[in-house]
């Protein structure tokens, strides 16, 4: 599986996470710059023109990861929200004290999410014990990520 690639170019997702059976479970929109709440409409956006339904969608920014429960690609409810310091310092720990620009940020998500999915770099991955809260942490294990950047 490859990032889900729309017809119409200005649909472009940052990170797609798949559970092991490949089914898509989450849809990641990055920002650096913009709040989460005007990027509210360019995600549902996306989840409209998917063909599958999709159980969570994630944006996230400099400051703050916001984690939904989607219902329909009208009806999302903001389950967790979470320091992206909290989480992303575990991952690069000058996370704080540096300049992080989009890429970079996408790049630090994804290997938060992958290591939710397969422990690369700990058992118990920072954010665990939220997202099994809202049942997301059993869908992400055993799956993988698939971005832009790759």
């Amino acid at each position: 599986m490859e990032a889900i690639q729309f017809k119409n170019r200005k649909y472009c997702i940052d990170i797609t996470v798949v559970d092991k059976d490949e089914k898509i479970i989450l849809l990641v929109e990055v920002k650096t710059h913009q709040k989460l709440e005007s990027a509210v409409s360019q995600l549902k956006s996306y989840l409209r023109v998917m063909e599958t339904e999709i159980p969570f969608a994630m944006l996230a920014n400099l400051e703050e990861i916001q984690i939904f429960k989607v219902r329909n690609d009208n009806d999302m409810q903001l389950k967790i929200s979470l320091k992206t310091v909290d989480i992303l310092k575990y991952y690069d720990d000058k996370f704080a004290d540096k300049k992080i620009y989009g890429l970079y940020l996408i790049t630090l998500l994804e290997a938060w999410l992958r290591d939710l999915a397969y422990h690369w770099k700990s058992e118990i991955p920072p954010g665990s014990e939220e997202l099994a809260k809202i049942g997301l942490l059993e869908k992400i294990e055993g799956g993988d990520t698939y971005s832009q950047n790759e």
